[in-house]
């Protein structure tokens, strides 16, 4: 049902409902757009908010407009702040505490001049009336601002929270401007704005975890691509440096590749390609990266997993095989490993280079083989049968 209403998707559609059935790209790019639009919308509110001062003057009393302008002033300042903090972070983390503060600056707002207009029933009459009844909407504006950000389903009706909480604290209480018996009528829209909020959220998110994926995987084998891939295995690099956990890198190249195109056709050569991609990828887990290196090389990259326990993933792969030749023959492969933990490189280009040396190694010493070290018994032979 919700492919239909989507049209054809690549994406698993649980990301729009849940932020943990997301890749760590969409991830990082999701908070990076969430973040500047968030910097976005404070810098906007920054300026206009002490400017509705010049109202307050004119139609309340100076007892009522001072408080006013010192809050406006407060609220000001921290748009402000927030318009210039997170400005490199691309951690979902930092986005959320961003969203939160964009929130909770008008929420604060509101209590306050809620309670600043308590009293007032009855002493405001005209445009300032009108004036005042503006700030008892300030929660649909919070719920309606939810649409500009790509939030799942679950995100979105979390930040929808205070403002639908905040609503029913003045219906219980009184708000000296609306009605009481009203307040359940104004609940009930809040409500249905929220809603709308969180689908337009839902409905951008979407779009761009299609983008994402169209963008950062290989049309032909369905890994990630150059580009993305070497983003991704930097991070898992720099965190595997900090964290000291356990990081290996499979670096391989399908066997006389080029002699598929040239007696069968690149046509041949895509479905080997696209066979051989297809299976490595239905048996690494999905914690690992796959990556399309250029040409027929391919990376894996396993986190937390030692030379020992990266025998399992070898295992699987080697089962499953690379598919076959067009020719009958199976397709097999050259494989060069290294381990951030055992071969300790400095930079990620010399952990890249050290397990395509070793790639190289079982090429030249009769294919179809693995090597993981500098000895020759830092060998694995026969590994596709």
């Amino acid at each position: 049902m919700v492919t239909k209403l989507l049209g054809e998707s690549q994406a698993d559609l649980r990301g729009l409902l849940a932020p943990w059935y997301q890749s760590d790209l969409v991830a990082a790019q999701r908070a990076s757009l969430i973040i500047s639009r968030v910097r976005m919308v404070a810098a906007f509110f920054a300026i206009l908010t002490p400017l509705w001062i010049l109202l307050d003057i004119v139609f309340f009393p100076a007892e009522t407009w001072t408080k006013l302008a010192a809050a406006r002033a407060i609220s000001s300042v921290a748009f402000g702040g927030l318009a210039f903090a997170y400005r490199k972070s691309d951690r979902i983390q930092d986005a959320y505490v961003s969203i939160a503060v964009l929130f909770s600056i008008p929420t604060g707002f509101f209590i306050f001049s809620h309670w600043l207009f308590g009293d007032m029933t009855g002493d405001v009459h005209g445009l300032a009336s009108s004036l005042v009844a503006g700030y008892a909407f300030l929660p649909f504006i919070m719920a309606a601002g939810l649409s500009v950000f790509p939030l799942t389903a679950l995100e979105g009706f979390v930040f929808a929270g205070p403002a639908i909480m905040v609503e029913i604290l003045a219906g219980l209480y009184g708000s000296g401007v609306v009605d009481p018996d009203s307040h359940f009528g104004l609940l009930w829209l809040l409500s249905l704005i929220a809603a709308v909020a969180v689908l337009s959220g839902m409905s951008q998110l979407h779009y761009l975890i299609e983008i994402i994926i169209k963008s950062s995987h290989d049309q032909l084998t369905n890994a990630f691509n150059r580009a993305a891939g070497e983003e991704l295995l930097e991070k898992y690099f720099l965190l595997s440096q900090r964290n000291k956990t356990p990081l290996t890198l499979f670096f391989f190249d399908l066997d006389k590749f080029k002699s598929v195109n040239d007696e069968f056709g690149h046509e041949a050569g895509d479905d080997v390609l696209r066979g051989a991609a297809d299976r490595v990828m239905n048996s690494v887990r999905k914690v690992d990266l796959f990556i399309r290196w250029g040409g027929e090389e391919f990376i894996v990259v396993a986190p937390y997993t030692t030379g020992d326990h990266s025998a399992s993933i070898l295992e699987r792969i080697a089962k499953t095989g690379l598919g076959m030749r067009p020719d009958g023959n199976p397709v097999t492969a050259s494989m060069g490993r290294a381990e951030i933990l055992a071969d300790a490189p400095e930079t990620l280009a010399e952990f890249v280079e050290l397990a395509d040396q070793r790639m190289y190694r079982a090429k030249q010493t009769g294919r179809n083989r693995l090597c993981f070290g500098d000895r020759e018994e830092d060998m694995v032979v026969d590994v596709f049968g």
